[in-house]
C-alpha cells in the first residue's frame, strides 16, 4: 500500500531528477558560450588589423577572469547555496554577450571576455557539485556517482566543443557573423537562468556562515591526491587552451584553411573526443586512466607536428582528436579523484581549487604560443609548443603515476 510518505519521497526524487537535467542543460549552454568566439577571432583580427598575439591576449584575459573568480567566489556555494552562484554566473555570461553586441571593438572584446571568464569561474565547480548532489538525492541508492560525473563532464567539455561548432556554422552561412551567434546564445543563457531557478537547491543554508577567505589551490583538497589531480587537469587544459585560442589563425596561415566552419569543427572534434573518452573510462582505475591519457596526448602531439610540417589538415585533425581524448582521460580522473576524496561540505571548494589549477594551464601555453608567433613562423611555434608539452607530459607520466596508483580509492 502506497503511503503519503512514499508519494512525497517519489515527488522529491522526481524534482531532483528533473532539476538534474535542467542544471546540466544550463551548464552545457554556459560552457558553450565561453568558447563561442573561437572561430570568430580571425574575423575580428581581419576587421581591426590586430595580430595573433593580440588574439592570445584577448583569450588569456578570459582565463584570468576564470582564475580570479575561482579564487574569490568559486568555493562559497558550499555555504550560500549552489543556485545563488550558478544564476549570477549565467547572468554574467549574458552580460558578456550584450557587450559583444554593443561594443565590438578591441576594448569591448577584452571586457566581454573578462566578464565571461568571471562567470565561468563561478559556474564550473558549482554546477559540477550541484549535479553530483542532485543525482545523489534522485538516486540515493545508486552504488556510484558515475552517472553524475559523466553528465557533468560531458556538459562541461562537450559544451566547450559545441560553442565553436555553432559559431563556426553561423559565421560561415548567416549574415552578421559577429552578431547572430551572440544573439542566439543570449536567448539561450536567459532560458538557462530560468531553468536553474526551477531546479531544487541542494545546500542547507546555515544562519551562521564561515568567515570568508579567498580560495587557494589545494586549500580544501586532500593533500598529495589533490595535487596529482591538479597536475592532470593542468595538462588537459593546456590542450584545450591551444585549440580554443590560436588554432583558427594557424589553420588559415599554415594549413591554408580559412573556413570558419572548419575552424569550429576542428575545435569541436578535440572536445568531442575528450567528452567521449570520459564515458569510456568507467571501469578504469585512476592509474590506468592517467597512463592512457598521458600516452594519448603524446601521440596526439606527434600527429599535430606531422600535420604542421606537411600542412595536412587530416593529420592535424587526427592529432587534435587523439590529444583531446587524452585530455579527457586526464580530466575525468582529476574530477573523479576530487569527488571521491572530498566531503560534501568542502566539495565546492575542492572543485574550485582543481579548476583554478587547470585554468592556469590554459593561460601559460597560449601566451607562450602567442609570443612565439611574433618572432617565428606559426608552424615552427606550434612544433616548439608541442615538444615542450610532450616533455611536460612525459614528466607527469613518470613522476605522478605511482602516486595516482596509491589513490586507488579515488575511482572516477
Amino acid at each position: 500500500m502506497t503511503t503519503t510518505l512514499d508519494r512525497d519521497r517519489r515527488a522529491v526524487s522526481t524534482r531532483h531528477g528533473v532539476g538534474f537535467w535542467l542544471v546540466a542543460a544550463a551548464f552545457l549552454i554556459g560552457m558553450a558560450y565561453s568558447t563561442l568566439p573561437t572561430p570568430l577571432y580571425p574575423l575580428y583580427a581581419e576587421r581591426d588589423g590586430f595580430s595573433t598575439f593580440v588574439v592570445t591576449i584577448v583569450f588569456s584575459v578570459y582565463a584570468v577572469g576564470v582564475v580570479i573568480s575561482l579564487i574569490l567566489v568559486g568555493h562559497i556555494s558550499d555555504w550560500v547555496g549552489r543556485k545563488r552562484i550558478i544564476i549570477p554566473a549565467l547572468a554574467l555570461e549574458a552580460a558578456s554577450a550584450i557587450i559583444f553586441l554593443l561594443w565590438p571593438d578591441l576594448p569591448g572584446l577584452i571586457a566581454a571576455r573578462l566578464i565571461s571568464g568571471l562567470g565561468v569561474g563561478m559556474l564550473t565547480a558549482t554546477a559540477t557539485a550541484h549535479l553530483h548532489e542532485l543525482h545523489s538525492r534522485h538516486r540515493p541508492h545508486a552504488a556510484t556517482s558515475a552517472r553524475s560525473e559523466v553528465v557533468s563532464i560531458a556538459a562541461n567539455i562537450g559544451g566547450l566543443g559545441l560553442g565553436p561548432l555553432v559559431a563556426g556554422f553561423l559565421a560561415q552561412y548567416v549574415t552578421g557573423p559577429l552578431v547572430v551567434p551572440y544573439l542566439v546564445f543570449l536567448v539561450l543563457l536567459l532560458a538557462s537562468i530560468a531553468a536553474v531557478c526551477l531546479a531544487p537547491e541542494t545546500v542547507d543554508v546555515l544562519p551562521s556562515r564561515p568567515s570568508y577567505r579567498p580560495q587557494l589551490p589545494g586549500g580544501a583538497g586532500s593533500g598529495s591526491g589533490f595535487w596529482q589531480a591538479g597536475v592532470a587537469a593542468l595538462a588537459a587544459f593546456s590542450v584545450f587552451g591551444v585549440f580554443t585560442s590560436v588554432t583558427p589563425e594557424f589553420l588559415a596561415e599554415a594549413l591554408h584553411e580559412p573556413s570558419r566552419l572548419i575552424a569550429g569543427a576542428v575545435t569541436f572534434v578535440v572536445f568531442a573526443a575528450a567528452a567521449f573518452a570520459q564515458t569510456a573510462t568507467q571501469r578504469m582505475t585512476p592509474l590506468v586512466r592517467l597512463r592512457v591519457g598521458v600516452l594519448a596526448e603524446i601521440i596526439g602531439f606527434g600527429f599535430l607536428v606531422a600535420g604542421s610540417v606537411s600542412a595536412s589538415l587530416v593529420l592535424f585533425l587526427v592529432g587534435g582528436a587523439v590529444a583531446g581524448a587524452g585530455a579527457g582521460f586526464l580530466f575525468k580522473g582529476a574530477v573523479g579523484t576530487i569527488l571521491a576524496t572530498t566531503s560534501a561540505d568542502r566539495r565546492g571548494a575542492a572543485l574550485a581549487g582543481l579548476y583554478l589549477v587547470a585554468y592556469l594551464g590554459l593561460i601559460v601555453p597560449v601566451v607562450g604560443l602567442g609570443l612565439a608567433v611574433t618572432i617565428l613562423p606559426s608552424t615552427t611555434a606550434m612544433i616548439g609548443l608541442s615538444i615542450i608539452l610532450v616533455i611536460v607530459l612525459a614528466g607527469l607520466g613518470l613522476s605522478t603515476v605511482p602516486g595516482v596508483g596509491r589513490s586507488e580509492a579515488a575511482r572516477g
